[in-house]
């Protein structure tokens, strides 16, 4: 959606894409938490946690924002955050019990594996190419860059840079705003991890409960990108708070419905506007 509506759709900043509340004008910080726990179409339970840190800057048509999350994951090795389930071919891969680069721990347990650090830093710049003199449609064109920060010895990552772009929608029909977006993805791939590049899309529907408080639900979806991988669909539904003009709060809850997603999850996540 434009930053001249009440919310903002940057799908994919986080583990999952997900509405976020809208900013005025200025710098914004932000953090959180998020959660999933999933099986992925394996005989384990996968566990992924994520801290994401964010800063962004909102001017007149551009949305400028970037995400550097610290993760943890404990289950499968053959799972990678924010990749699903994979061919790994890593000889160094998430579950052999080596210790590699600095940052974050490594460590074997039976039948399933443990890793933590930086994941992958996530950057992305959007650009309101049309709205309504009455600002209740608006058409959005959003560029993604995810860079290979996250180690791939330790599964957190595939090490390689996705590049990608999002054409983006909304109409506001008096206290209900629906939404929806559809993008491509460049995926890289390792010499161990190969993927393909792949179409994603979400649609759902804001409802302006009050002035301070917004609520909704949504439906992900993201095609097959991995050898040995299966699509991502989910639906998730979120609530949003403004503590008056500078601090607001996202939270969310998400049920998985295929083997790329996880079975289910819950975020939270703060941010400051400076003013």
């Amino acid at each position: 959606m434009s930053k001249h509506t009440n919310w903002i759709v940057l799908g994919g900043l986080l583990l999952v894409g997900m509405p976020v509340a809208h900013a005025t004008d200025g710098f914004s910080i932000g953090t959180g938490a998020n959660y999933t726990s999933g099986k992925y179409g394996t005989s384990t339970t996968t566990d992924i946690w994520s801290v994401p840190f964010t800063a962004a800057y909102q001017s007149d048509r551009w949305t400028f924002k970037v995400v550097v999350p610290y993760i943890g994951i404990h289950g499968a090795g053959n799972v990678i955050p924010g990749t699903g389930p994979v061919n790994n071919g890593n000889p160094l891969g998430r579950g052999l019990g080596h210790v590699v680069g600095g940052g974050g721990t490594t460590t074997t347990t039976t039948g399933a594996t443990t890793a933590s650090g930086l994941g992958d830093v996530v950057a992305t710049a959007g650009y309101t190419l049309f709205y309504s003199a009455d600002r209740s449609f608006g058409l959005d064109l959003t560029g993604k860059v995810k860079f290979g920060t996250a180690d791939a010895n330790k599964g957190l990552g595939t090490g390689q840079n996705d590049y990608g772009l999002s054409l983006d929608s909304y109409k506001v029909i008096g206290r209900w705003t629906p939404f929806g977006s559809v993008g491509w993805m460049n995926y890289g791939s390792s010499q161990y991890i190969k993927l393909k590049n792949g179409v994603n899309a979400n649609a759902g529907v804001d409802y302006r409960a009050s002035s301070n408080d917004n609520v909704g639900v949504y439906y992900n979806y993201r095609q097959r990108i991995a050898v040995g991988g299966a699509p991502q669909s989910e639906l998730a539904a979120y609530w949003n708070h403004k503590f008056g003009a500078r601090f607001r709060l996202q939270s969310y809850v998400l049920g998985g419905m295929a083997n790329g997603s996880p079975d289910f999850g819950v975020g939270a996540s703060i941010n400051y506007t400076f003013q």
